[in-house]
């Protein structure tokens, strides 16, 4: 007599904690409701887009602006273009006139002594605020708003603010206060006077960003740890030494950029200088900036004005990485 049937053979079913039929069985994860679907398929679409398609149209107006501009330009400094219809290449006649202009050549002497100028004092007068706005005083957040303040304003706004400074009436602007101060005989014709004019700009620049050099000395001021200070001080260094042998070589790399920043300004300067003297009296505040845009827009030598832009170019990148490589070793033995 055979045992009856167990109740799992009445039914037909599976044993408990078995597997159920056709459940590892392909295609199951591609039901509705299983994640493994929406998975594969935005895989597809990853597939489908490539990720350099969201930075095209960013590339295509960057080639538009910049690229084709400056390609061009590097053509046309070479040519004889004056700015419409046909042109014809010259070779190098561009060049050879440049080294033969006159007041080309005075406009890079200029151009290099403005930059000097800039580049020292603004970095030099940037320090001092930023040591005496970092050090532990009521009111240093408003004299950080105040010192940066010009830093934002328009070149051309600074220039005209500063044409009425230099006025030369002797009851007008700088004049009339030296007037006041009974120094009347320091009263000057500051941008009608040739030898004055590149020194007043320079003044003009200096003002208006060493506000600029400023915070970036601050930002590295906070990055100097205090310890250093304070294990300096036990040790019985002065103020002098602590800033000599612990602030400063920690200040390298907030020195780097404000001289790169300045040094590649003022060899590009523009605004100021034609807003406020216009190259002038004669050439004497004459740099490159102000000849290549006279040469282009005065005269109508494109051709000629893009070889002295190409000039200037290569001269600010080779200064630029000549800087660049000398203070970044300034930085590793710092």
């Amino acid at each position: 007599m055979s045992s009856p049937p167990g109740p799992f053979a009445r039914t037909g079913g599976a044993a408990p904690g078995a597997p159920s039929p056709g459940a590892n069985s392909p295609g199951t994860g591609d039901r509705a409701g299983s994640p493994a679907g929406p998975r594969r398929r935005r895989h597809r679409r990853d597939q489908a887009v490539p990720p350099w398609i969201f930075v095209a149209p960013a590339l295509a107006v960057y080639a538009v602006v910049v690229l084709y501009p400056s390609l061009a330009g590097v053509v046309y400094g070479f040519t004889d273009w004056s700015g419409v219809g046909d042109f014809s290449f010259v070779g190098l006649d561009n060049f050879r006139t440049l080294l033969d202009d006159d007041r080309a050549l005075e406009s890079v002497g200029n151009t290099l002594m403005l930059t000097l100028a800039v580049v020292v004092v603004q970095n030099g007068i940037g320090l001092l605020l930023a040591l005496g706005v970092h050090a532990n005083v009521t009111s240093r957040s408003l004299l950080r708003v105040v010192f940066f303040a010009p830093a934002v304003v328009s070149p051309v706004m600074v220039a005209f603010l500063w044409k009425y400074v230099y006025n030369p009436d002797d009851g007008a602007g700088l004049n009339g206060v030296l007037g006041a101060l009974g120094l009347g005989g320091l009263r000057q014709d500051w941008l009608g006077d040739p030898s004055l004019a590149l020194w007043s700009v320079a003044a003009m620049v200096v003002w208006q960003y060493v506000g600029y050099s400023m915070v970036v000395f601050l930002a590295g001021l906070e990055g100097v740890p205090a310890e250093l200070h304070e294990a300096a001080r036990i040790d019985g260094a002065g103020t002098w030494q602590r800033f000599r042998y612990v602030t400063w070589p920690l200040l390298a790399p907030a020195l780097t950029i404000n001289l790169m920043l300045s040094t590649i300004g003022g060899l590009k300067l523009f605004d100021q200088v034609y807003a406020a003297t216009n190259g002038g009296p004669g050439s004497s505040s004459e740099t490159l900036s102000t000849v290549l845009y006279k040469e282009a827009f005065v005269y109508g030598k494109f051709g000629y004005s893009t070889a002295v832009a190409l000039v200037l170019a290569l001269f600010v990148a080779a200064v630029s990485l000549v800087q660049l490589r000398y203070l970044r070793v300034r930085e590793v033995t710092a």
